[in-house]
C-alpha cells in the first residue's frame, strides 16, 4: 500500500508541475529535481566512506540543469570547460584519483544536462510534448516487465540485472514504438512515422541502458536502491533512471 500510495502521489504531484507550472518555475523544479538525483548518485558512488565535498559538483549538476533550459540555446562547450576544469582541481590539488574524479564530473551530464532538456522541450513543445516522452518510457518499462514476465527465458544483461530479458526488451521495443507512432502524429503533428518508429526504437534503447547503468552502479556499491526518498520505490535516481538516457535524442530529434 505504501508504494502505491507513494507512486500516486509521485505522478500526480509531476504531473500538476508539468501541466500548470510556468515555464521559468519549472525550470527552477527541474533544477532542484537534479541536485536530489545528482546527491544520490554521490552517495551511491562513495558508498565505501564519507564522500568528498558535494556542493561543486552539484552546484555544476545546477548549472547544466539551468544553462540547458534556457530559453536561448547554450553552447554545451561552457559547461565542458568548467567541468573539466573542476575535475583538474579534484585530481591535482584534493588529491582524487582520475577515475573517482571523473566519475564525478559525470554528474552535470549524466543528470542536469537531460532535466535540463526536458524542460526546454516543453518549454518550446508544450506539455503534450513532455508527457509523449515520460508515456513512452512508461510503456516501454511496463511492456519489458510484463512481456519478461510471460514470455523471458533468456537474460539480456545477468551480470547486472538478473530479471531483465531479451524478450522483454523486444516486447518493450514493440510496444513502445507502436504507441509513439500512433499517438506521436497528435502531439508532433511535423513527424512522420517513419522517424517517429526510430525515435520510438532509440527512445526504448537508451532507456534499458539508463536502467542498466544505473543497476551496475548499485551493483558495485552493493546498495539496492539509491535513496529512500519515495517510500517503496527508493530513491529518485532509480525512478528517472531510464528517462535521463533517453531524453537527448528526444530533444535532438525535436531541434532537428
Amino acid at each position: 500500500m505504501t508504494r502505491l500510495l507513494s507512486g500516486v502521489a509521485l505522478a500526480s504531484a509531476a504531473l500538476a508541475a508539468i501541466l500548470w507550472l510556468p515555464d521559468s518555475v519549472l525550470r527552477l523544479v527541474a533544477c532542484a529535481v537534479a541536485v536530489l538525483a545528482a546527491r544520490e548518485y554521490l552517495a551511491v558512488l562513495h558508498h565505501e566512506g564519507r564522500p568528498p565535498r558535494a556542493a561543486p559538483v552539484l552546484l555544476l549538476v545546477a548549472l547544466a540543469c539551468l544553462w540547458m533550459s534556457a530559453p536561448v540555446p547554450r553552447d554545451a562547450m561552457t559547461l565542458v570547460l568548467l567541468g573539466l576544469g573542476w575535475l583538474a582541481v579534484e585530481v591535482v590539488f584534493r588529491g582524487l584519483t582520475v577515475d573517482r574524479a571523473a566519475a564525478r564530473f559525470l554528474a552535470p551530464w549524466y543528470i542536469g544536462m537531460p532535466l535540463g532538456m526536458l524542460a526546454a522541450v516543453q518549454a518550446d513543445h508544450g506539455p503534450a510534448a513532455t508527457l509523449l516522452l515520460i508515456a513512452t518510457v512508461i510503456v516501454s518499462d511496463s511492456a519489458q516487465f510484463y512481456t519478461g514476465r510471460l514470455l523471458g527465458r533468456r537474460p539480456l544483461a545477468p551480470a547486472i540485472s538478473p530479471k531483465k530479458t531479451i524478450e522483454g526488451a523486444a516486447g518493450g521495443a514493440v510496444l513502445a514504438t507502436l504507441f509513439l507512432t500512433l499517438v506521436g502524429p497528435r502531439v508532433l503533428p511535423f513527424a512522420s512515422a517513419g522517424s517517429l518508429a526510430l525515435l520510438g526504437l532509440a527512445i526504448v534503447a537508451l532507456g534499458i541502458c539508463g536502467d542498466l547503468f544505473e543497476s551496475r552502479l548499485k551493483r558495485i556499491a552493493g546498495v539496492k536502491d539509491s535513496g529512500a526518498l519515495i517510500p517503496g520505490h527508493g530513491g529518485l535516481l532509480d525512478r528517472i533512471d531510464a528517462l535521463l538516457f533517453a531524453t537527448p535524442a528526444y530533444y535532438l530529434y525535436l531541434q532537428a
